[in-house]
Order: C-alpha cells, then sequence, then structure tokens
C-alpha cells in the first residue's frame, strides 16, 4: 500500500547510557568522520561512524562470556571509501535492486544509475552508505541518531528526503535500527541496514555450519540478474525452505544460481508487530541471533556468495565466499516497477507522510 507504515517501537531504552566519540579519520575533502562506541552492562560494544553511518564493529558475549567482533568490516576508515560489498552499511534511498535503473512515477519516468550489471542497485553508484552523516548521542538512552538530507535529485530521486538513522543498544544485548524520512515530493523510500554477519566471529571461516530458522512460508523469485518477477511463490519442497531449523548450507548446492547461494527476498508471515523474521544459531560458540522487524513486509537473506577474497579486513582478515551472511529487513525488491501487483507493497514515501520502520538484531545464548 502507498500510505507509510508506522513502526512500533521495539526495545525499551536502557538504563546504561555509555556513548563515546572518538575521530575515525578524514575523508578526501577533508571533512572529519566520527566513530561513536556503544557499551552495556554486559560488556556489549557497537562502533558506528558517521560515514555511511556504517557499523564498524559488533562484539556480542558468547556461552562462556567471551566476546567476539561478529560484524564484517575494516580497522580504518581507508577500508571503506573503497568499493566493498556494502559492509556494516545502511543502503538507501531504495534497497535491492531496480530493474534497468528506470521508474515511473506519478507519470513522469526516473532515470537512475546503473551500478549492478544493467540494473539499478542500494541507492546507486554514490548511495547512503558513501554519505558523510551528522550525529547526535540521544539524550538519556544508549544510542546514537544519525541524520542525512539526501537533495532532489541525487542519483535521479526525485524529491528532498530527510533521514535519520538511530542505533540503540540494550542491556538484554539487542541492537536495533531505527529509520525515519520525509520528503517534499513524493520518492521511492526503501531503507535497510545491511551488516555481514559470522556468529562465530568475523575471521573465523564460513557460515554455512549455522543453524537458520525462517518465519516465512513464501518468497519472491527472480530472473538470472536478480531481478523480482512479481510473484510470490511458497517455499515448501525447495531449498528456500527454513520454517524448521536447518544448517544454511544443507541445501546450497540444489540452487540454480551464479555463484551458488542464496540471495532472495523472503515474504515474513503476517503477526502483531514487531514480527520475528528469523533466528539463527552458531552451535560452537552458543550465540544466537533473533532478527524482528517493525514496518517491512520482506526480508532479503545472503549468503555471501560474492564475497571472492578481495576484501582484506579487519586484522588481516580475507573474506572468502559464504564468509558472512545478511539479514536486510526491506520492501520487496523492484517494488516501484511492480505498483499495483497483489501482495506488493509500494515503497512510495508522499509529502505529509514519516517513514518509520525498524529491524532489531537480538543476540541471545542459544538453550
Amino acid at each position: 500500500m502507498r500510505m507509510a507504515i508506522l513502526a512500533m517501537t521495539l526495545l525499551a531504552p536502557s538504563a546504561f547510557a555509555d556513548v563515546n566519540e572518538a575521530p575515525f579519520g578524514k575523508l578526501p575533502d577533508g571533512r572529519e568522520v566520527k566513530l561513536f562506541t556503544l557499551t552495556n552492562t554486559n560488556g556489549m560494544t557497537a562502533k558506528i561512524m558517521t560515514y555511511g553511518a556504517i557499523l564498524t564493529e559488533l562484539h556480542v558475549p558468547d556461552k562462556d562470556g567471551t566476546l567476539a567482533d561478529v560484524v564484517l568490516g575494516f580497522d580504518s576508515l581507508d577500508g571503506y571509501l573503497k568499493d566493498h560489498p556494502y559492509f556494516g552499511s545502511n543502503v538507501g534511498r531504495c534497497a535491492n535492486r531496480i530493474a534497468n535503473g528506470k521508474f515511473t512515477l506519478d507519470g513522469k519516468e526516473y532515470t537512475l544509475a546503473t551500478n549492478n550489471g544493467k540494473h539499478h542497485l542500494h541507492g546507486g553508484a554514490q548511495g547512503f552508505n558513501k554519505k558523510l552523516w551528522t550525529a547526535e548521542p540521544v539524550a538519556g538512552k544508549n544510542a546514537v541518531t544519525f541524520s542525512y538530507t539526501s537533495p532532489d535529485g541525487e542519483e535521479g530521486y526525485p524529491g528532498t528526503l530527510k533521514v535519520t538513522a538511530t542505533y540503540t543498544l540494550t542491556d538484554t544485548n539487542g541492537l536495533e535500527v531505527s529509520y525515519t524520512a520525509t520528503t517534499d515530493k513524493s520518492t521511492v523510500c526503501n531503507l535497510a541496514h545491511h551488516s555481514y554477519f559470522n556468529l562465530a566471529g568475523h575471521n573465523s571461516g564460513d557460515i554455512l555450519k549455522h543453524v537458520l530458522t525462517l518465519n516465512a512460508d513464501n518468497c519472491t523469485p527472480t530472473d538470472d540478474t536478480l531481478i523480482t518477477t512479481g510473484k510470490i511463490e511458497p517455499v515448501e519442497g525447495t531449498p528456500y525452505d527454513f520454517r524448521k531449523p536447518q544448517e544454511i548450507g544443507a541445501k546450497l548446492r540444489d540452487i540454480k544460481s551464479d555463484p551458488v547461494g542464496y540471495d532472495v527476498n523472503f515474504v515474513v508471515n503476517p503477526g502483531t508487530a514487531p514480527l520475528t523474521v528469523a533466528t539463527v544459531v552458531e552451535p560452537g560458540s552458543g550465540r544466537e541471533m533473533v532478527v524482528k522487524s517493525s514496518g517491512y513486509p520482506g526480508v532479503q537473506f545472503y549468503s555471501g556468495n560474492f564475497l571472492d577474497g578481495t576484501n582484506v579486513g579487519k586484522g588481516g582478515a580475507v573474506y572468502k565466499q559464504y564468509n558472512g551472511f545478511c539479514f536486510e529487513p526491506q520492501t520487496f525488491p523492484d517494488a516501484v516497477n511492480k505498483l499495483g501487483v497483489a501482495g506488493w507493497d509500494a515503497p512510495i514515501l508522499k509529502p505529509g507522510e514519516t517513514y518509520k520502520k525498524t529491524a532489531l538484531y537480538q543476540f541471545n545464548v542459544a538453550k
């Protein structure tokens, strides 16, 4: 539907607010990048920088209380200034792909950058992940709000879009990413968080033994170029059926894609918000991540198929295929070109509406 969906607050405020600010380098034009560190009472730590509002580190305890950094990324700003596969990023204006870099809105055709073959991906050549955001700690909370204003015409999109992304770290080991946006002209808006997770630690190899449960009876299939067909199909009897717990790698080789792996949008089963999207357990460490969302009808599950060892990350870690996975709550991919198709929410934000959506990554010790 075209109306912006209001999201519920998923988390109670943390009683322990510890926000640290420090410099994290400078952009080529001399602008300073700042790094904000959130720490809770359990020692869990999240680090987010103003460049791209990117999550650079997330240290989470295991079953013995030992902390490990569970997100892929780089030690310094320089790594993020080079081409990388959206490590820790917030992607927009429109997450995922728009076919052929074109869409029509209110009778006018718009042309976007084609930065993924012939298609537009994650906001274009200079998406929100490559912008310098401003940041402000949230009074009385263990949280920081990052803000960015995207001018009319940026990357081909209509309207001036004012965006905030607020990271909140709770004392129950939850990391919440909450988005708001307003516009002065009808535009496309579909914001998503794009961290790569490895619950054994960012430098611990592949994630194929992680055990996944997905709250999704259906998915939206794609063509060979990863553009959705407009259909909604059941996962039953396919390699995409994770309704019962199974290892991510259990049916990987049954997928007909190049490279082989998961890169598809799942239709989250409806219910009362916040919706439980997925649960992932890493048996060795005992770490469990529960993904919840409010306001999003879908979630992209990506198994790191395109990681190829060219990205040398934190501590010299070489990130190879399947070394991290992503869960990106989102509006369905290419939905702007499927306006009116049954079951597809429109990613359209209008003047006077407020976009509010939230993703929660809750970390526990598996029972």
